[in-house]
């Protein structure tokens, strides 16, 4: 597998305190032979039960979960991971989860995308977060 991360000099890098490197690269290149696209995935656990009712911190490791489950299923790692889309109904509890995001997609540095939304598919969620990987076969 090639993944190819791509920074360019001329375009600003959002570094967080006590970081080495930016959030997360401005483009990611894959030389691979199949890509997985994830559908978003919410804080539910294996029997549809809401995890963390209003805590975006514990929904986020659940949608961490959840994602390393499918990938495995898929064959793959949160490493093969090259892009992700985050959807969060609140910026700024966002923001105190970075930990948590780099926890689960640190290790491929995944290109990636967030937005603040009033709604997700259910009232109780707070983020929802999908991803495409490049699994080698």
């Amino acid at each position: 597998m090639s993944i190819t991360h791509h920074n360019s000099k001329h375009v600003y890098s959002r570094v967080m305190e006590g970081q080495s490197r930016g959030l997360f690269p401005h483009a990611v290149s894959a030389n691979e032979d199949r890509l997985v696209f994830l559908s978003g995935q919410l804080a539910w656990d294996i029997n549809g039960n809401t995890v963390g009712k209003g805590n975006m911190r514990t929904q986020f490791r659940q949608v961490g979960e959840n994602i390393k489950a499918v990938l495995t299923e898929a064959g793959g790692s949160l490493s093969d991971i090259i892009k992700i889309t985050t959807l969060v109904t609140n910026m700024e509890q966002f923001f105190h989860c970075i930990d948590i995001r780099d926890e689960y997609f640190g290790p491929g540095w995944p290109a990636s995308t967030t937005y603040e939304v009033s709604r997700l598919a259910h009232p109780d969620m707070l983020i929802e977060v999908e991803a495409i990987a490049a699994i080698s076969n």
